[in-house]
């Protein structure tokens, strides 16, 4: 069996049993929530703001606004409105912080480097600033870019931070986190003016040499890092970078001087050696992917009221719900909105080089002039006869035009499959979780699997789930912007789901849920600024 697939079978939930885990949070152990590099040169990044509210909401799903310069200010924005802090929470005397970025449970395993000139930093949230590890040869690095401007952005994930508390299931929830990321960077970038792409030339093992990772002395006992992908970020033309050799500047990261030894996150740590497994099996070796990309179209926001928010407001002020008022609706046309952000060729789906392999199963609550009950959206509408063709025979398949009386430009993409009051079957298929119920509505994410893994590679899975992470990040922002609150769901019945759809093997699998609605805040909580 491949052994992505069956890492996946092996860390699903049941009814009777969940993926193991230690079944219960060991706070002697718990995970420090910042990497650090002692001994490498620490350079404060500009906490001032570059674009205020000069940029609507709407405009980050556009590629043709004004680029500001990328220079020492726009970087330090760049990064605070992808990877920075965005809030201090505190109840008691307990304190944590929470990101622009999300991540299950607030457990944070991705970190961010960032390259330029040739130095190499990893990023340090809590003191937004750079820890410069090394200074590639400028020869090198001159070479690789042509003398382009622009600059590169890396991320990785530290396993142990989601398998402290999730156990062998993390990896799939550390996938999540790198997809969340990569649309957060993405819309950060597209906030400034610039373009982001994922580089396909660059293997796991390569980038592992330019960041530093693979330095089995700046680790010591610390926890090592999995590398996850590098970006590409310029206002120019994105195709050179791509086509780029990494070689000599690989070569010249691997004989560079480097400096700061990473800290120890846990004292102690459980061994989940089916992670180590799955880890080693789905990394990238570098390989073009041989199918098209998709057509780079702009989309424009046709319904509600969001472009007259501010973009760096909403990017800010994200924040995952942990209730809902399970009474407040949803217009109409902010449901389609939401939905048509989800279809290709816009940021935040220019970042990746693949079409759509994710599809999603809405369960409708509080949507106004809809009738609640279970939904497909097809982000791609070439999957329709195979979608009807796997789930049950029984469903309705009646298309529903985004406005009455109409189907749109491009036709319906979403479809009725049958009506009824599905509260309590979201909040059981979400491990009876009431946040599933208690919104406007809730879904999941359905996957292409089997045929995805075999065909491209194993490293495909990955991807799989980062596309996930985008879906999600996007429908964060965009409950943000219609004054609501959104939260990613990665606990639920997996086979319980496909069973509902009558989906019986694995070519689709659901790997993600989500669920939007007017938040009950908690009040014993206070709230500080990311950053004084």
């Amino acid at each position: 069996m491949v052994r992505a697939l069956h890492y996946h079978q092996v860390t699903k939930h049941y009814f009777n049993r969940f993926a193991r885990s230690l079944g219960y949070l060991d706070w002697a152990t718990q995970p420090d929530p910042f990497r650090r590099y002692a001994g490498a040169a620490v350079i404060p990044l500009a906490r001032d703001i570059v674009v205020a509210d000069e940029r609507s909401y709407a405009s980050l799903y556009l590629r043709n606004g004004p680029a500001c310069p990328l220079d020492n200010r726009s970087i330090a924005e760049f990064l605070r409105c992808s990877m920075g802090l965005s809030a201090w929470k505190q109840y008691r005397e307990t304190r944590w912080a929470l990101r622009v970025n999300p991540s299950s449970g607030n457990l944070h395993p991705t970190e961010a480097y960032f390259i330029r000139d040739g130095a190499v930093y990893h990023y340090a949230p809590r003191e937004h600033a750079l820890e410069q590890r090394a200074r590639i040869d400028r020869a090198a690095w001159d070479a690789f870019t042509g003398g382009r401007d622009g600059c590169l952005v890396a991320l990785t994930s530290i396993l142990w931070r989601e398998a402290w508390k999730y156990g062998e299931r993390a990896f799939r929830y550390c996938q999540h986190d790198t997809g969340h990321a990569i649309a957060a960077l993405r819309m950060a970038a597209s906030m400034l003016g610039w373009t982001l792409t994922i580089l396909p030339r660059w293997s796991d093992t390569s980038l592992s040499t330019l960041l530093g990772i693979d330095r089995d002395g700046d680790f010591d006992q610390a926890e090592r890092e999995e590398p996850e992908c590098l970006a590409v970020v310029t206002a120019g033309e994105v195709a050179p970078w791509v086509s780029a050799d990494p070689a000599p500047l690989v070569a010249a990261a691997r004989g560079a001087a480097w400096c700061g030894r990473a800290n120890r996150l846990s004292a102690e740590h459980v061994d989940w050696p089916i992670i180590d497994e799955v880890a080693e099996a789905t990394r990238y070796p570098g390989v073009a992917l041989s199918i098209a990309p998709p057509s780079r179209r702009e989309t424009e926001a046709r319904f509600g009221e969001t472009s007259r928010v501010g973009a760096r407001e909403v990017i800010l002020k994200r924040r995952s719900a942990v209730a809902f008022d399970a009474q407040s609706g949803l217009a109409r046309e902010h449901f389609f909105s939401m939905l048509a952000r989800l279809r290709p060729g816009a940021p935040p789906w220019d970042a990746i080089d693949w079409p759509p392999q994710v599809h999603l199963v809405v369960f409708i609550h509080r949507v106004e002039g809809m009738t609640p009950g279970v939904y497909a959206y097809l982000r791609d509408p070439a999957v329709l006869d195979e979608w009807r063709a796997a789930m049950r025979p029984e469903f309705l398949w009646e298309p529903i035009p985004p406005s009455p009386g109409g189907f749109g430009e491009t036709g319906s993409a979403l479809f009725l499959l049958f009506p009824a009051d599905v509260t309590f079957t979201a909040n059981r298929l979400s491990c009876d979780q009431e946040i599933a119920a208690d919104g406007f509505f809730s879904l999941g994410m359905i996957a292409r699997l089997e045929s995805s893994v075999r065909d491209r590679g194993e490293w495909f899975y990955r991807r799989l789930f980062w596309e996930c992470g985008m879906i999600g990040q996007v429908l964060y922002l965009e409950a943000e912007a219609a004054t609501a609150r959104g939260t990613g769901i990665g606990c639920f019945y997996d086979d319980a789901v496909h069973e509902l759809l009558a989906l019986s093997d694995d070519r689709w699998q659901s790997l993600y849920h989500f669920s939007m609605g007017v938040p009950v805040e908690d009040t014993r909580l206070t709230t500080e600024p990311g950053y004084p």
